[in-house]
């Protein structure tokens, strides 16, 4: 019977994170999207000691987990030291991050809306909320669902003995820095130029050093976000009034957060109907497994998004140089009901196109120009 019951779970999909993720007694939002982190119903979480709430959307099952908690007015939230590192993220308020340190002291930054920060394994911290008026709630990403599926032991990642390390570098927290392909040799992050290597990046919806993505089209700028010690890594992308970006794809698991703007994506397996997203700020959605993807920006200012990144396994970008180009559709190759739905929605606000229409008959079009032309100064080579 056991072995009965273990073959049927193997072909379920089913995983231990969800049964674990179940258990904890707080709200579980599924679906393609959540219109709002900042309004989710929460719970009490008994494990964490504080309101919370789990959210699973479609794409991320087995692959990555994201949740909210909420700290009261005037209070704090003591997380112990986890066996794995987070992505966090700060949905509203202003507050304090503090870490005991093994050796002695303590180490604190500051964190804002659109803070984004690392908080390492083997280390408990202490969330804290600046204000005493009202709670502020944060967003945290891991890789607990697959490491859940190699350990399949809570206590592990929640209760283990040997959690506590002897890091203790008082500038782990210090301004994120720029590396440049020279520095780290000719395998460059993700091939790009330059990427920005840091633990706590203060107000992504302030960040100011992006470079050109002209690939992506709609002269999009982005910058890539590399946490120490971790496999764990973001990037975020800006495009201008008017514009939407190319429809491209790839693996499942990225938790895409919106630190400003005003818009809609649309998402769809090839040949099936496409699903809309409609987003704002602090809204969540998740493109599943080779998906494709579209992202418009309907508001009066520059859009931006975040993705947390899956583990590198799941980045589910085609193999060989040849194939890459079924892993995106150019604006030429499109169909004609995209460009007419954007452009209709555009009226409804009394916004017009930014889009230069030779993009929707010339292949080769000067992207990198256009993005100087609506970035400025911005842009970084």
């Amino acid at each position: 019977m056991v072995a009965q019951k273990s073959a049927a779970r193997l072909w379920s999909k089913r995983f231990t994170y969800d049964d674990w993720m179940e258990a904890q007694g707080v709200p579980v939002h599924r679906g393609y999207y959540i219109a709002d982190l900042r309004t989710i119903e929460l719970d009490w979480w008994e494990l964490g000691q504080c309101r919370a709430a789990f959210i699973q959307l479609t794409g991320q099952e087995g692959v990555t987990s994201t949740r909210v908690i909420e700290i009261p007015a005037g209070g704090s939230v003591d997380v112990p030291a986890l066996a794995f590192d987070e992505i966090g993220y700060a949905l509203d308020g202003h507050g304090l991050t503090t870490h005991e340190l093994p050796i002695g002291g303590r180490r604190t930054f500051e964190w804002e809306p659109s803070s984004m920060f690392i908080t390492p394994r083997r280390q408990a911290y202490r969330l804290s909320n600046a204000s005493g008026e009202k709670p502020v709630r944060l967003m945290f990403f891991n890789y607990l669902p697959m490491a859940m599926s190699v350990v399949p032991d809570a206590d592990f990642y929640f209760s283990n003995p040997l959690a506590l390390t002897q890091e203790s570098e008082a500038d782990f927290y210090a301004e994120a820095r720029m590396v440049k392909p020279n520095e780290v040799g000719d395998s460059a992050y993700l091939g790009k130029r330059v990427y920005w290597y840091g633990a706590l990046f203060p107000n992504m919806a302030m960040w100011d050093r992006m470079a050109s993505n002209a690939h992506r089209g709609a002269g999009s700028t982005s910058v890539y976000c590399q946490f120490p010690d971790t496999e764990l890594s973001a990037h975020m992308s800006e495009f201008a009034v008017g514009t939407y970006k190319k429809a491209h794809r790839h693996g499942p698991g990225r938790a895409i957060v919106i630190p400003r703007g005003e818009g809609y994506s649309i998402m769809w397996e090839e040949g099936k109907e496409k699903v809309l997203i409609p987003w704002q700020e602090c809204s969540l959605f998740v493109p599943p497994d080779r998906w494709f993807h579209q992202h418009f920006n309907l508001g009066a200012v520059p859009a931006r998004y975040i993705a947390m990144h899956p583990p590198m396994q799941f980045h589910g970008h085609a193999e060989k140089v040849t194939d890459r180009a079924k892993d995106q559709i150019e604006y030429i190759d499109e169909a004609p009901e995209v460009r007419e739905r954007f452009e209709s929605e555009l009226a409804r606000r009394g916004l017009t196109s930014a889009l230069d229409p030779r993009v929707y008959t010339e292949r080769d079009f000067d992207w990198a120009k256009f993005a100087v032309e609506v970035h400025g100064s911005k842009v970084e080579s």
